[in-house]
């Protein structure tokens, strides 16, 4: 018996050293204690702001000339030059084609031959009212002779007055065959048909040797270096591109040209209800490679830019079909529900249940129940 129990009171001790060990006892009270003292979780917050509204949408516009059609003969003709052709650059006073100016000269010639007659008698007729007031001079200066006629002296004054209208006549005439030759010498000029403008020939209409008439074709003149944006516009959205409004433009969908609204066109497309707006390429050099009816991307403001209330995109929960955001107040957290809107980059427009300045959760929010106790840094405003 008592051998049995000393054994009994070994093994007991060598269980509660084995038990000492292997650290049993304080694991258990570390666990106890963790139980006890909850940790408060740490989440990350956004600030509720205001922010500039100016989203843009992409509508297809087209390159127009500014300055392009047809080049006419201003003049009738036989085609005697052919100086370009299609493709070739032209500028301003070129000579593009010749009329023949045999006919013209000619005329010129005779012009020039009736001025010297018309010249020479209004001189004539001005020495024949110098003679004939000599005349009326002798017959006055007779008055008191006895050889004194007044019949006389009557038809002189008349054939002087006569004289005088002869001579405004002949003056009239003059001027008459002066504006001839004027015309005549402005057909002479215009039978060389130049370019008005700078510009590339796209069509030839004539060859050498055909006749054309006044205001026949005689070349299509395009000015690529004036070159401007034409869009359809629609109606809702004029009202967002002011004059001088700047739109950046998208050309083979990489070259980015920034524009400005150059005129709004006051008619409407009743089937489309769209308006033409033109608008002025802001280009980074002189040289352009742009072509008539080249398509173009340009991203119009959606509407009139304006001040909206955002929130960061990730501080929103569905919930039961609401949209819910959970709030950090003094601390702990709110659940809002919240009204949006478009969005806005990588946030939301909110329509209703926000203010500015308030802080939204965006990290740590999807367990968060209201009323937790959170610890959080306050971001910079």
């Amino acid at each position: 018996m008592r051998h049995g129990a000393a054994r009994l009171r070994r093994q007991v001790h060598i269980v509660l050293a084995i038990l000492v060990l292997l650290g049993f006892a304080p694991s258990l009270t570390s666990a106890e204690v963790k139980t006890d003292k909850a940790e408060v979780p740490q989440v990350v917050v956004d600030i509720v702001r205001g922010e500039p509204l100016n989203q843009t949408v992409p509508i297809l516009g087209r390159f127009v000339a500014r300055q392009a059609g047809v080049v006419a003969a201003r003049v009738a003709g036989s085609v005697a030059e052919f100086n370009i052709d299609v493709g070739d650059r032209v500028t301003a006073g070129d000579v593009i084609a010749v009329l023949d100016k045999q006919r013209f000269k000619m005329r010129r010639d005779l012009q020039r031959a009736a001025l010297n007659r018309f010249s020479a008698q209004f001189k004539t007729k001005n020495q024949q009212i110098v003679l004939l007031k000599q005349e009326l001079a002798r017959l006055k200066s007779l008055s008191k002779s006895p050889a004194f006629s007044q019949a006389r002296l009557d038809d002189k004054t008349q054939q002087v007055i006569v004289a005088t209208s002869t001579a405004a006549e002949a003056k009239a005439q003059l001027a008459m065959s002066r504006a001839d030759l004027r015309l005549t010498e402005i057909d002479l000029k215009d039978a060389e048909v130049l370019a008005p403008y700078d510009g590339v020939v796209s069509v030839r209409h004539v060859s050498k040797g055909a006749y054309v008439s006044v205001g026949n074709p005689v070349v299509t003149l395009i000015g690529d270096q004036t070159m401007e944006i034409e869009v359809d516009v629609p109606t809702d959205r004029i009202t967002g591109l002011p004059i001088d409004t700047e739109v950046l433009a998208v050309v083979d969908g990489a070259h980015k040209l920034k524009t400005r609204v150059r005129a709004v066109v006051p008619e409407e497309n009743p089937r489309t209800r769209t308006r033409a707006v033109r608008l002025t390429p802001v280009f980074a050099s002189k040289k352009q490679n742009f072509a008539a009816n080249q398509s173009v991307t340009l991203l119009l403001p959606a509407g009139v830019e304006r001040s909206v209330i955002t929130v960061n995109k990730d501080a929103i929960l569905n919930r039961k079909g609401k949209k819910l955001v959970v709030m950090a107040i003094d601390g702990k957290t709110e659940m809002r529900e919240v009204t949006l809107g478009q969005a806005a980059g990588s946030r939301f427009v909110v329509r209703s249940g926000l203010k500015l300045g308030e802080l939204v959760v965006i990290r740590g929010n999807e367990r968060l129940r209201p009323g937790t106790a959170i610890a959080y840094a306050t971001p910079k405003k």
